[in-house]
């Protein structure tokens, strides 16, 4: 009763409206990348459906309780580099040793929420780095549809030429008009058809799988999962709410989040984590004029969460319908702007440059040595390049060592 009550006395159109326009941004390009890396894999339409679920749940129950515990805006949401490693990372792991990868991710960072490692553990991989992980992971994705283009440009083109025009004077919307705009295309080509007889067969709700342990998938998955996560969601997420001053301690969302993500791993969850994009759409002044009051958004955004993770069996299926040079095309449009911010944060900073480069290399290229994928060779590039790279500090001087206690 309180919380209803307390609810309808912060509560203003323009909070439910940044929510919904938040949910409305997360779901338009990364739902698209979790249904790439789900037909890339092979995944059965139930699998992909308890997928959806599972995040979705997931985000809305922990951000309602972070943002009702903590009185901020805590927007939570998949982890979409997580979604994206899976495209290369995902097929031809058998599913229930990712679903053990899956909880073996969220295991290692609710360890780090619950020892208070996480901002120790960030000066270990430089923001610089793992942007430029990031940035590597997501190079191929965002090609792709220069390589879709090839095949069907009379499709291609008018997205990204609407997508492009949108940045410059609709950006909020730009993503939203060229999948629209996709879809259109489709219906009046013919491409839009329905699925084969009883592929949607139980879509409509979770579906638990047994994990199954595999050092294998936990080197590939769980370890670049949980960095990616890490790096990647939760430091720009708390960024953002330092930004907006709001004084949440990391721990709490960090090892919340975690559980989260435990929980909802053995029905196809990847991983849910702080939002960094979208959240800035409920962080300022556009959800309440009232700073003490944009918490508001934050609840909304849990409801609408919840209320989209019982749909999302229908989800799934409605975007079965439509041919995967459509969601080629607008997950990759979707990841443009994440790449070219990763870039530029990556290649910002000239201490780290070198190394940031070399990582991004790696990434970018795909190496698979001795079964170990390209994400963990280019950790591990980069990182021993910053090392080597790294000045070494210079010796106290005698007057120094004297006086130093």
């Amino acid at each position: 009763m309180k919380f209803w009550h307390t609810l309808r006395r912060d509560a203003a159109p323009s909070s439910a409206l940044a929510a919904a326009l938040a949910l409305l941004v997360g779901y338009s390009g990364p739902f698209l990348i979790i249904v790439h890396a789900a037909q890339s894999a092979g995944l059965s339409a139930g699998q992909l459906g308890s997928w959806v679920w599972a995040v979705s749940i997931g985000s809305g129950v922990a951000g309602l309780w972070l943002s009702w515990r903590w009185k901020a805006p805590v927007i939570t949401a998949w982890s979409t580099p997580g979604a994206a490693l899976l495209l290369t990372a995902l097929p031809g792991v058998p599913y229930p040793e990712a679903i053990g990868a899956f909880l073996a991710a969220a295991a290692i960072v609710t360890l780090v929420g619950i020892s208070g490692l996480f901002d120790r553990l960030m000066g270990l991989f430089p923001p610089a780095l793992a942007a430029a992980l990031l940035a590597g992971i997501l190079f191929h994705f965002v090609g792709e549809v220069v390589t879709e283009a090839a095949q069907q440009l009379a499709l291609v083109l008018p997205m990204a030429a609407l997508f492009f025009a949108g940045r410059r004077w609709f950006p909020r919307w730009a993503l939203l008009a060229a999948i629209a705009l996709g879809v259109a295309l489709c219906a009046g080509q013919g491409q839009l058809h329905a699925p084969p007889a009883g592929a949607l067969s139980g879509i409509a709700g979770p579906a638990f799988t047994m994990p199954a342990w595999s050092w294998s998938a936990f080197i590939n998955l769980a370890l670049p999962l949980a960095l990616l996560a890490l790096t990647s969601q939760f430091l720009p997420g708390m960024a953002v709410l330092r930004t907006f001053g709001y004084s949440v301690p990391a721990r709490s969302p960090v090892t919340a989040l975690g559980i989260a993500s435990i929980l909802t791993a053995p029905f196809g969850g990847h991983g849910v984590t702080l939002a960094a994009i979208i959240a800035a759409i409920c962080t300022g002044p556009e959800a309440h004029a009232d700073r003490s009051r944009r918490y508001v958004a934050g609840l909304f955004c849990g409801l609408f969460y919840i209320v989209l993770g019982l749909a999302g069996g229908a989800l799934a299926a409605l975007v079965l319908l439509l041919p995967k040079a459509l969601v080629v095309t607008a997950a990759g449009l979707a990841l443009f702007g994440t790449l070219a911010s990763s870039l530029g944060a990556a290649l910002a900073d000239g201490e780290h440059r070198e190394a940031a480069l070399l990582t991004f290399v790696v990434a970018a290229s795909g190496i698979s040595i001795a079964g170990l994928g390209a994400p963990l060779w280019a950790m591990l590039a980069g990182g021993l390049l910053r090392r080597l790279l790294q000045p070494a500090k210079p010796a106290p001087s005698k007057a120094e060592a004297a006086a130093a206690p």
